[in-house]
């Protein structure tokens, strides 16, 4: 009787060891390491520990991993956009109490665009943490890091409330990555300064869709800066004003309509 109390004991430690040394359990210890990695960098990234860590996982969930509205990032980046529009208003009212309406529109501008927020995004660290398809080229060409940034911003003021995000955004986002005084003199809208460009100089200025095509279920835009029948540039963007826009960026260069503006500056300086 003893010999089998002994055997059924050691057959069913046997069984717990093997279910102990089962691939399901590496599995799921696996992933609680990586649950608890992503963790960390997401709180290296917001200086807090989230409450809600499924809000900010679709926050940081790119179209290209998940197509869903509920699983991706685009209504938390609708969401976000709107938000942090606000607190941007806000900052700038408060900073500037005598200036006009159109110079508050026009900075908001400058501290909002997708590029001055996707460089934010990246000096963040966002690229270690936002989920994408890293082989979709056409992805290179977008500013997916901004947009998650916006979507991260919706997160955290669902999960946190508008007071706390106010102050996030300023003490994360406006005061150390946008230096003011110098997004005062920045010229961003390059297509107005070209058009400025052609009409002081007699040139007929046009923008014309080269390629449109389905990019990972979106649409993908290529438009080329005309000027007097000949294509000076191209640029691409996910909708026709952004890739425009980038056009327009890259004729300013080509054209050295930057260099010809700073020379006449400093010549009136003088």
């Amino acid at each position: 009787m003893i010999f089998e109390f002994i055997s059924d004991i050691v057959i069913h430690l046997n069984q717990k060891i093997r279910s102990f040394l089962s691939v399901d359990f590496f599995k799921n210890l696996f992933k609680e390491e990586k649950g608890a990695s992503f963790k960390k960098q997401l709180k290296n990234v917001l200086g807090f520990s989230p409450g809600n860590l499924s809000l900010y996982k679709t926050a940081l969930t790119h179209r290209s991993i998940r197509e869903n509205a509920d699983e991706n990032n685009e209504r938390l980046e609708y969401l976000g956009d709107a938000v942090l529009s606000a607190l941007i208003a806000d900052y700038l009212f408060k900073r500037y109490p005598y200036k006009e309406e159109g110079f508050l529109t026009e900075m908001r501008s400058k501290m909002v665009n997708r590029q001055q927020l996707n460089e934010i995004a990246l000096r963040m660290g966002f690229k270690k943490i936002t989920l994408f398809n890293k082989a979709d080229g056409s992805l290179k060409v977008s500013q997916i890091f901004g947009n998650t940034l916006e979507a991260l911003v919706g997160a955290i003021y669902l999960d946190r409330g508008y007071k706390k995000t106010s102050k996030w955004v300023a003490e994360r986002i406006i005061l150390p990555h946008m230096f003011i005084d110098d997004l005062e003199l920045l010229e961003i809208n390059h297509k107005n300064k070209l058009y400025g460009w052609a009409n002081k100089n007699g040139k007929l200025l046009e923008f014309e869709t080269i390629e449109e095509k389905i990019e990972n279920g979106r649409r993908l835009f290529t438009i080329a800066a005309v000027v007097d029948g000949t294509k000076i540039a191209e640029g691409k963007a996910f909708n026709k004003k952004d890739a425009s826009q980038v056009a327009s960026q890259m004729a300013v260069v080509i054209l050295g309509i930057l260099n010809v503006e700073s020379a006449i500056e400093s010549e009136g300086e003088k």
